[in-house]
C-alpha cells in the first residue's frame, strides 16, 4: 500500500500543500496526517510564508479516512499532533495563524469536508462531490463538521447532509455557501493560488489580525464543543451499529441499524 505524503511548493510568499496519496484517492493514513500537520507547522513558523493553499494531487481531493489505521486514534480519545506540527483541523492546540485557501476536485468525503471547514476560502472544481457519510458507518463526524458546518451554511442546510449522509455536488456547495467559487476541473488550483497571491500582497500583520479578530467570537464555544468530540465517539465505536456499518461498507450495501 502506498503511504501518504505531502508535496510542498513555494510560490513567493505562498506555500502550496499537496495531499499525495493519489493511488488511494488520497485516503488519509497516519503518515499523510502527520505530514500535513508538519506542513501547517512550517507555514506558521516561516516568516517568509504568508498564505497557504491546500490542494490534492490526482483526480480526487480525498476519499476520507483509512479507518483501520484510525481506529486506535479514536479509541485513544485524542488526535496525535507530531512535534513541530499544527492540527490542520484546528481543534487541538494552537491554531494556524495564517490564512489557508483550499482547492478541491473529485470526491471529498468525511475528513476532507472537515479540513475545508478549517480553511478560510474554498474553490471547487465542477467535478467535486462532497459527502459527510459517517452516519452510514454507525459513527459521527469528529473532525469539526458538527461544529462548523451549521455555522458556515445554516442549520437546516447542514443537517440536510449531516443526518442523511447524502452526497452533494459543487453547484449545491456554492448555493449553500460551503465554497466561494466553482471553476472548471483543473482550474481549481490556479484559481486558489491567484487568490492566495492577492492575500499575500496585503499587509501581513493586518491579515493576521483580521483572522484573530474574526475567530475571537467563536473560540470559546468552539473549544467547548471540540473537547467532547472524541469522548462522545467512543460509545459509538463499541456499538453493534458501528460493526454493522463496517460490514455494510465492506459488502457494498446499505446498513441495517438497530440503535444498539
Amino acid at each position: 500500500m502506498t503511504q501518504g505524503q505531502v508535496q510542498l511548493q513555494r510560490h513567493g510568499h505562498v506555500l502550496a500543500i499537496g495531499l499525495d496519496r493519489a493511488a488511494k484517492r488520497n485516503a488519509f493514513d497516519l503518515p499523510l496526517w502527520n505530514q500535513l500537520c508538519l506542513a501547517y507547522g512550517e507555514l506558521d513558523r516561516d516568516p517568509e510564508l504568508r498564505v497557504g493553499v491546500l490542494h490534492a494531487l490526482g483526480e480526487h481531493f480525498t476519499g476520507g479516512l483509512d479507518l483501520v489505521q484510525w481506529a486506535p486514534v479514536f479509541q485513544s480519545g485524542k488526535f496525535h499532533i507530531p512535534d513541530g506540527g499544527l492540527d490542520p483541523l484546528g481543534l487541538t492546540g494552537a491554531r494556524l495563524r495564517k490564512p489557508i485557501v483550499a482547492a478541491v476536485q473529485g470526491i471529498c468525503f468525511t475528513i476532507g469536508i472537515e479540513l475545508l471547514l478549517a480553511t478560510d476560502i474554498r474553490i471547487a472544481a465542477r467535478s467535486a462531490r462532497f459527502g459527510q457519510i459517517e452516519v452510514k458507518r454507525g459513527i459521527y463526524p469528529v473532525g469539526g463538521a458538527t461544529i462548523r458546518f451549521p455555522r458556515e451554511v445554516g442549520w437546516a442546510n447542514a443537517m440536510r447532509y449531516l443526518l442523511t449522509a447524502d452526497e452533494f455536488d459543487a453547484a449545491e456547495a456554492l448555493r449553500i455557501g460551503f465554497v466561494q467559487e466553482v471553476v472548471e476541473h483543473g482550474q481549481q488550483l490556479p484559481r486558489a493560488l491567484a487568490i492566495a497571491q492577492t492575500i499575500a500582497a496585503q499587509a501581513p500583520l493586518g491579515v493576521y489580525a483580521t483572522l484573530v479578530s474574526s475567530r475571537a467570537a467563536l473560540a470559546e464555544a468552539e473549544a467547548a464543543a471540540a473537547a467532547r468530540l472524541l469522548s462522545d465517539l467512543q460509545p459509538l465505536m463499541a456499538s453493534q451499529d458501528m460493526q454493522e456499518g463496517l460490514r455494510a461498507f465492506m459488502e457494498r450495501r446499505a446498513g441495517k441499524f438497530e440503535g444498539k
